[in-house]
């Protein structure tokens, strides 16, 4: 794990791009403090990502945010940093991400727009929108850890590339992600 102690000691959650519901910021925060058993909290100010938007794509790179909020000051602890935003992330190889992290690294960042059942012609379900939204920042949070995608489908770090897949996995790691992340 390149030098970084293990475990996470505290979490930092950035809105990035404005819209954010506070809300679900709130519940999350508490959703992670309760699974990493850290404090976590929610930073009151905006992280502009216009700089990342691609006009071709009309999506926002997320390695190019990733980058950037490295330099997001969480003094005094040295903390995880997760972003939060509403808005449609790409990485060249794919069509769009749920969500993106530094493999051990400090970073991670999650999308809520195509996790919302609007965003398929659905009516809202905030209750489902809240459960991937906390799967998502797990398995994000689960690479900054150094964990890599897990064969078991019910783990919350295998890997989801459409929602129906988010949907039956858990919110937690299978016994031997949990050992290899340093959380049991």
């Amino acid at each position: 794990m390149t030098g970084r102690p293990p475990g996470i000691s505290a979490i930092r959650l950035q809105p990035v791009g404005g819209g954010l519901e506070l809300e679900i910021l709130d519940e999350l925060a508490a959703t992670l403090a309760g699974i990493f058993r850290v404090s976590c909290h929610v930073q009151p100010e905006v992280f502009d990502a216009s700089f990342a938007f691609d006009t071709l794509r009309g999506q926002y790179h997320s390695t190019a945010i990733l980058g950037r909020l490295q330099g997001v000051d969480t003094e005094p602890v040295a903390a995880e940093i997760l972003g939060v935003t509403e808005l449609d992330l790409f990485v060249p190889v794919l069509t769009f991400v749920f969500g993106e992290a530094q493999l051990a690294g400090r970073c991670a960042l999650v999308s809520l727009r195509r996790l919302r059942e609007e965003f398929y012609g659905l009516p809202p379900q905030p209750d489902l929108l809240r459960e991937r939204v906390a799967k998502e920042a797990v398995h994000e949070l689960g690479h900054t850890l150094g964990l890599r995608h897990c064969p078991d489908w019910r783990c919350v770090m295998t890997s989801t590339h459409a929602v129906e897949r988010l949907d039956l996995k858990s919110v937690r790691f299978c016994t031997r992600c949990e050992r290899a992340a340093g959380l049991r």
